[in-house]
């Protein structure tokens, strides 16, 4: 690359870069928080939760990059054409191919970067997720031996301990079951110890009162007991391999599928759809760069023009992807439907590069024009009927 390449290119991986941190880091958050309940609910440390919900990091690059890459281009050719560097380029003989190649590069790195993360990176991430969830799940005694804390084990049934003993007991035991639906039962001891017998798991409580409860007629009774044991195996989930979703399977697996596998076998337009979608992930990146290019790559002198660049690029990408989603959602159900998951970023891609090579210029079509230019000057209107502040205010 030469220098105006390089000036450029350092621009765009700049806005990429700030882009993606920030909008994954958005996304996170929001994702982590659905699972904030469930572990915290188990008892689990937060560095757990943040190790759970990072291993899903990947999957968000994965989705988020390409829509990063629309953005860095849109920032980085609306700001050289703000500042009049797009014109001096073009007035002093510049290609727009010196423009175009430091905005492709970033969307070649970038649909590398996906067939990693698509390829192996994202799905062992969901998978490890996946994974380590089930654990949570199924970690019941870890998670009721919380001293000091109510812990709802099960839908209707929540868990209290004051202590927790070196040899292992618990003291001070609140036990309080509203799973039927015509009684409730609080069981209440003043120690007990988490007991493996006969495959079973029981709480073994000591010295303590059940207050028997019937919700028709709010009737209580209280029965004192020296040792009694409460079965928590049917609290226990069985800890069994999870079933992998299509989403959750590198390439390879998608490629060498288990045709005796009974999941496979009833979700085959799944697995199908899936394996063309991750092939066809690398190209977005490119024909999103190609297609804001395409928009924004020649100088514009007016305002209104710019705005209109802008929102054709954004139209643009967004039907390409909105296209490419439902060739996946038919390839499901129509195997035949594959070939359009492909067709809709080579045509992007193909139909930018002949335009390109054309010299042609695209704008939008009329209507959305003189729409953009109306809403343009509304705009101004509003802004000079605003009251001035004072020179020095």
């Amino acid at each position: 690359m030469g220098l105006i390449e390089r000036y450029i290119f350092r621009r765009a991986l700049v806005a990429f870069l700030a882009t993606l941190t920030v909008l994954t880091g958005v996304v996170w958050v929001t994702q982590a928080l659905r699972q904030l309940d469930l572990v915290t609910a188990k008892g689990q440390a937060i560095g757990a939760f943040l190790a759970i919900t990072g291993l899903a990091l990947p999957f968000l690059v994965l989705l988020i990059a390409p829509f990063a890459v629309v953005i860095a281009a849109i920032v980085t050719l609306a700001s050289l054409n703000a500042d009049s560097e797009l014109v001096v380029m073009q007035a002093s003989g510049a290609s727009r191919w010196r423009t175009l190649k430091p905005i492709l590069a970033i969307g070649v790195a970038v649909g590398a970067l996906a067939a990693f993360l698509t390829f192996w990176a994202a799905p062992v991430g969901l998978k490890q997720v996946r994974e380590a969830l089930t654990q949570v799940r199924i970690d019941l005694v870890a998670s009721i031996i919380r001293p000091g804390r109510f812990i709802e084990i099960d839908d209707g049934l929540t868990f209290h301990i004051r202590d927790r003993g070196a040899d292992g007991g618990v003291s001070g035991i609140v036990l309080d079951d509203e799973r039927d639906a015509d009684r409730s039962m609080t069981y209440l001891a003043n120690g007990g110890h988490i007991v493996e017998a006969l495959d079973r798991t029981l709480l073994v409580m000591s010295n303590g009162t059940i207050q028997r409860r019937i919700r028709k007629d709010g009737s209580l009774s209280i029965v004192r007991f020296d040792a009694y044991a409460f079965d928590l195996s049917n609290l226990m989930p069985e800890e069994s391999a999870p079933v992998y979703r299509p989403s959750e399977r590198t390439i390879f697996e998608l490629l060498s599928l288990d045709e005796a596998d009974p999941y496979v076998q009833q979700n085959r337009g799944r697995f199908h759809a899936e394996l063309h979608d991750r092939l066809s992930q690398p190209l977005y990146p490119v024909a999103f760069a190609l297609l804001v290019f395409l928009f924004l790559g020649e100088p514009r002198t007016s305002r209104q023009g710019r705005s209109m660049a802008i929102l054709g690029a954004i139209a643009a990408v967004v039907l390409a992807r909105l296209a490419g989603f439902g060739a996946g959602t038919l390839a499901v159900r129509f195997p035949v439907a594959a070939v359009g998951v492909y067709a809709v970023p080579l045509v992007a891609i193909v139909g930018s590069l002949a335009i390109l090579l054309s010299d042609r210029r695209v704008a939008l079509p009329a209507p959305l024009a003189r729409l953009v230019d109306a809403i343009g000057d509304l705009v101004d209107g509003l802004v000079r009927r605003l009251p001035r502040l004072p020179k020095g205010a």
